[in-house]
């Protein structure tokens, strides 16, 4: 266990709700891009070390773009984020070597922050002066760096039960076991507990996420037994492990920069998400001067999946009231 939240790095006063350069597009051709309300794949676009990347246009409305997790895994699982599309425009990235996107010539640029160059690739791609931002689990990581480092870029972040390694902010091994023991009443734990008291320093990464699905989920049906299935073909394994690596992190200096923060964020937690725990998302709410926080009753560590209606009403209302306050 304590091995697997080195690797993936999120199993692992703010009000409190219970419940990402290149070649620029113009505003007006994004505009009449989004107006089209269709789920594709657009053409790539370059990003600063040449390499071609892909993101995703879902739904109507203005844009919000979404960072994925994984870490590097295909930003399809993300789907239409419970609903979400039907307010706005999502822009799923698909990261450097997953997905639709094309391999980088240097592997050492898989580290989450030399993936801050992307964000910007696409914020100027697409066009906006500034964006709405939300990242999921391991992609709240890249999302919070690259908020750090271009705060007058934000409008607004949605850190969606993010790692928060970037903040300094993780979940121990005993922690993530006590928070799944509230599944042990569920008849899926008896096996998922056996499964994973099995696994040691030589269980593959793959094999690990296989293994703690069970306990990521607030509803572990049919339809979330398919998402969980569908990592290991979704998920760049290599890459994976290179997310994280050694010097991806300052927590000091990343807070430093976020004190002059003035972009409303909304951290969102799930109720039952062994990690990060309720708990440590306050943690790094508490670290941002202006954050709310929000813990969806009943969710796990993809809160769309296990309530929609509960998910998009508090990330809406959130976008929504936020109304894009810009840095200075």
């Amino acid at each position: 266990m304590k091995r697997f939240l080195r690797e993936e790095g999120g199993r692992r006063g703010r009000p409190v709700h219970r419940i990402a350069p290149g070649p620029a597009t113009s505003a007006k051709s994004f505009a009449e891009i989004i107006g089209a309300g269709e789920d594709r794949h657009t053409p790539t676009f370059t990003t600063y070390d040449g390499t071609e990347l892909a993101h995703r246009l879902r739904g109507k409305g203005e844009p919000l773009v979404c960072l994925a997790g994984g870490p590097m895994r295909d930003a399809a699982y993300l789907g239409d984020l419970g609903g979400l599309a039907a307010h706005r425009t999502l822009v799923p990235l698909d990261a450097r070597g997953a997905g639709a996107s094309a391999e980088p010539a240097d592997p050492g640029t898989y580290r989450c922050d030399r993936q801050l160059g992307d964000v910007e690739a696409l914020r100027a791609h697409l066009g906006p002066d500034r964006i709405d931002l939300l990242g999921h689990s391991a992609g709240g990581d890249l999302a919070t760096l690259y908020t750090a480092a271009r705060p007058e870029r934000i409008r607004s972040l949605v850190p969606v039960t993010s790692a928060a390694r970037a903040l300094g902010v993780t979940t121990t091994g005993e922690e993530w076991d006590a928070a799944a023991e509230v599944f042990a009443d569920r008849p899926r734990y008896p096996e998922a507990r056996a499964a994973l008291d099995a696994t040691g320093p030589d269980t593959p990464l793959s094999r690990m996420y296989g293994i703690t699905a069970p306990f990521s989920y607030g509803r572990w049906d049919d339809a979330a037994r398919e998402r969980a299935a569908a990592t290991d073909r979704q998920t760049r394994w290599e890459a994976a492990g290179a997310y994280h690596g050694e010097g991806a992190y300052d927590p000091a200096a990343t807070r430093r920069a976020l004190a002059a923060l003035t972009a409303p964020v909304l951290v969102l937690a799930g109720e039952h998400d062994p990690g990060p725990t309720p708990a440590r998302a306050a943690e790094a709410a508490a670290l941002f001067p202006s954050a709310e926080l929000a813990v969806q009753p009943g969710a796990g560590h993809y809160p769309w999946a296990d309530d929609p209606g509960a998910f998009v009403r508090t990330v809406a209302a959130f976008l929504a009231r936020s109304g894009g306050r810009p840095n200075p």
